[in-house]
């Protein structure tokens, strides 16, 4: 099967333009957050060369969709605020219910742990008894919280 690209009245120049202006927004706005979110570092996690991602931001490439997949949901955006389909820039904005994982990931991002190192497992297994007892006591403790908080809203 052949790759198409479309040419008509510049829809092509303008979906580049919108993408990548909201592309380099979104890792601007990371990068404020935690200076960590550079060109190299979301290159890195969606699986492409750094030239390739800036590209990207300059709307010089069209990413392929499972791409754009990807760095929606690194940065947790809609595909279609990529796309410049929605101005609504989080698809869960509407949604009240808390999400304990993407918590959990803006707090590895803000103390600059990384996935790969926090669960690599060579790491683990290098680990004293007397640091296993500690990681016990903190999984103890974030355990008793979270029953005090789920008892707390069934009441």
């Amino acid at each position: 099967m052949k790759d198409i690209t479309l040419h008509f009245s510049g829809k092509v120049w303008w979906l580049k333009m919108k993408f990548s202006d909201r592309l380099q927004k979104c890792r601007i706005i990371k990068k404020e957050e935690n200076p960590v979110w550079t060109q190299e570092y979301i290159a890195k996690q969606i699986g492409v060369a750094r030239t390739t991602y800036t590209a990207y931001e300059r709307g010089t490439k069209i990413p392929p969709l499972d791409t754009v997949n990807k760095i929606a949901d690194l940065f947790d955006v809609s595909t279609d605020y990529l796309l410049g389909r929605s101005d609504k820039i989080n698809y869960n904005a509407g949604n009240s219910d808390f999400d304990s994982i993407k918590e959990v990931n803006n707090l590895m991002d803000k103390y600059g742990i990384e996935d790969a190192a926090f669960f690599d497992i060579d790491k683990w297994k290098s680990m004293g008894p007397e640091q296993i007892r500690e990681l016990e006591s903190y999984f103890q403790y974030l355990v008793q919280k979270s029953k005090e908080l789920e008892d707390k809203g069934n009441k």
